[in-house]
């Protein structure tokens, strides 16, 4: 399980960078696509918009520096909205496998945490939360859902997941724990997530 996670989470680095610069994947389809990136965000109400963010330790050692880009509300309601919200709040967490707190956790604690901060108990691994809920199609993605991936392109072993948290008309975001980067929010259109795309779930509430 670490190895798969770490595997899929190694290529952020080459998915996320061009030109210098680190970019967002739906960036990257924007660019792949020839679209110019606008030069501000269609018009969507924003909660928080914060440059940068750091993390101090009880220590007072600063550990983790991140930009955050602003949080954009979706058509989830009532619960699925707090959960989402709990989600965001974790972005730029560290990576930790198996951790279960600010400090450092992992995709599906990201989850079981941010669904218990909504007073909503989930199972704890990605493989018994891919079964806690109705499967779904692509296209029938909304707020809230969750989404399963594998480490290889083509793989039916789940060993990612991340929680949807935008459908628009530029696609799908998803929020996750990435191993290199930390809770971030990506879209799920790019090439790499899409070919290890192995299947989405509707939360039984």
């Amino acid at each position: 399980m670490l190895l798969a996670t770490l595997l899929l989470g190694s290529c952020h680095r080459k998915l996320n960078y061009r030109d210098g610069q680190y970019r967002s994947a739906r960036e990257m389809v924007r660019m792949k696509k020839g679209v110019k990136t606008p030069a501000r965000p269609v018009a969507r109400p924003t909660k928080v918009v914060k440059e940068k963010e750091k993390y101090v330790a009880p220590n007072g050692a600063v550990t983790k520096v991140v930009t955050k880009r602003p949080v954009r509300t979706g058509s989830a309601t009532g619960t699925l909205a707090a959960v989402i919200e709990a989600a965001r709040s974790y972005q730029g967490t560290p990576y930790l496998f198996g951790g279960t707190t600010r400090l450092g956790l992992d995709c599906s604690a990201l989850l079981q945490l941010s669904f218990a901060e909504a007073g909503v108990d989930i199972p704890r691994s990605s493989n018994e939360q891919a079964v806690w809920g109705e499967p779904i199609k692509p296209t029938e993605l909304q707020p809230g859902d969750l989404v399963f991936f594998g480490a290889t392109p083509g793989s039916r072993t789940i060993t990612h997941v991340g929680m949807v948290t935008v459908v628009d008309e530029e696609g799908v975001d998803f929020i996750h724990a990435s191993t290199s980067l930390g809770v971030i929010e990506n879209s799920l259109e790019s090439d790499y997530y899409l070919s290890r795309y192995i299947r989405a779930v509707r939360p039984r509430l």
